[in-house]
């Protein structure tokens, strides 16, 4: 039985890091985009616009953005790979922590990986 909840965790967070990279293509090019509009608008003789550091800091913001999702898709990775081969327990409850907060999937998938490797069958297979 815990082996298949552990199988069943690590797809699970595979899943989950697949779609934080969709997600983390999206946000950069809607970045892009924005940063291309607010650029050209600031160029734009006889309008009110905003500076054209607006367009520069929607880019470097979204940029960050897109940086930090990809470093969370990895952890993601990272865990799927650590609860299959069972070793940094306390690693996998610290990304499951995380996880809890995109919520609704994550959090799902957060409570349940906590449920599963705060067993003590469990704990003792990570020694």
């Amino acid at each position: 039985m815990d082996d298949e909840n552990l199988r069943l965790l690590r797809i699970g967070y595979f899943i989950s890091a697949g779609l934080t990279l969709v997600v983390s293509v999206f946000a950069l090019l809607y970045t892009f985009l924005f940063s291309f509009v607010f650029m050209q608008i600031a160029k734009t003789p006889g309008t009110p616009a905003p500076p054209e550091f607006v367009g520069r800091l929607i880019g470097v913001f979204g940029v960050c953005l897109f940086l930090l999702l990809i470093g969370i898709a990895v952890l993601k990775v990272l865990t799927g790979q650590r609860l299959k081969e069972r070793r940094s327990r306390t690693f996998c409850l610290v990304i499951a922590g995380f996880t809890c907060l995109s919520i609704p999937y994550g959090t799902f998938l957060g409570v349940c990986t906590f449920l599963v490797l705060l067993r003590p069958s469990v704990q003792r297979s990570f020694k």
